[in-house]
């Protein structure tokens, strides 16, 4: 009997961790479908907002690089964040979670942050690291690491603030040179079950992609009150809705892979309880029949 007690025991606190499991299985699709609204909602936006800057800054490029050419002043100069310059020093923004039970969302984008950590450091660069959420910062930290800052808890009430107040840090550290260029790794949103790990370059602005054959002519714009001005407004703009776009793409992310987790956990004690169940039946059954063995066996010897 006292194998049955375990068994009954254990078949108990299965079915409590089930409810548990089916909870936050219901509460992460919930935050999932307002996650996946809002990302759905930002993302044309953040594109082609990125599209339009990049044909921007190739268009001042070019016409700096004709001003230089021909002899003319060019005291301005281009705008900082567009200025190149030798990886020496690289500052890494990883995006993670803060807490975990989440699959494999918060090792995937550890893992590839700590692989171009450690590439760039054998390329003979400098790496610095900004981490969002716990997760990744705990991963880093136990692997000799430097965290330069960290942003705490961002992902409660995430909002345009919060993505502001990463990004003046990231632009202020690139436009004092303190830092060469700075990548951005996190996870991006494609299904509840399908999540990306991406490492996207964020300063300086990336080259836009050479025009397919049969393309368009790139569109040609102007400026008022003038080139510089216009980029002033919108670089620092471009840095902010990159980051974040790249934070809610996280927290989808984040949501559709702990929704998967429980609800594979779910299934799992389900199976587990069906499991248990049986043995427990079976050695019910077999206790019953031995009890009624020795009694059936203690009749006969009364009989005798």
């Amino acid at each position: 009997m006292a194998n049955l007690k375990t068994i009954r025991k254990r078949i108990t606190s299965v079915k409590a961790t089930q409810k548990i499991t089916r909870a936050m299985k219901m509460v992460a699709g919930a935050r999932l479908n307002r996650a996946q609204q809002r990302i759905s909602a930002l993302r044309p936006y953040a594109l082609k907002t990125q599209e339009i800057l990049a044909g921007v800054a190739t268009a001042m490029i070019a016409k700096q690089t004709d001003l230089e050419y021909s002899g003319a002043d060019t005291k301005d100069g281009l705008h900082p964040l567009l200025e190149r310059r030798a990886e020496k020093n690289v500052l890494l923004l990883v995006l993670s979670g803060d807490r975990g039970l989440a699959g494999a969302f918060n090792a995937n984008v550890s893992k590839a942050a700590f692989k171009e950590w450690r590439e760039k450091k054998e390329g003979g660069a400098e790496v610095h690291i900004a981490t969002v959420g716990k997760k990744s910062k705990e991963y880093l930290a136990r692997r000799s690491a430097t965290i330069t800052r960290d942003f705490p808890k961002l992902s409660d009430g995430l909002d345009m603030n919060k993505a502001r107040l990463v990004s003046d840090w990231v632009i202020a550290k690139f436009e004092r040179g303190e830092v060469d260029s700075v990548y951005i790794v996190y996870n991006e949103f494609k299904s509840a079950i399908t999540q990306q790990t991406v490492v996207e370059v964020l300063l300086p602005l990336p080259e836009p992609p050479p025009a397919k054959e049969g393309a368009l002519e790139p569109t040609e714009y102007g400026f008022e009150p003038n080139e510089r001005a216009v980029l002033e407004r919108l670089m620092p703009m471009y840095v902010e809705i990159s980051i974040y776009r790249a934070l809610l793409e996280s927290q989808a992310s984040e949501f559709g892979a702990r929704m998967t987790a429980m609800d594979a956990a779910t299934r799992n004690a389900k199976d587990m309880i069906a499991r248990l169940t049986l043995v427990y039946n079976r050695a019910r059954q077999a206790a019953i029949t031995k009890e009624l063995m020795e009694i059936i066996g203690g009749a006969e010897a009364l009989k005798e």
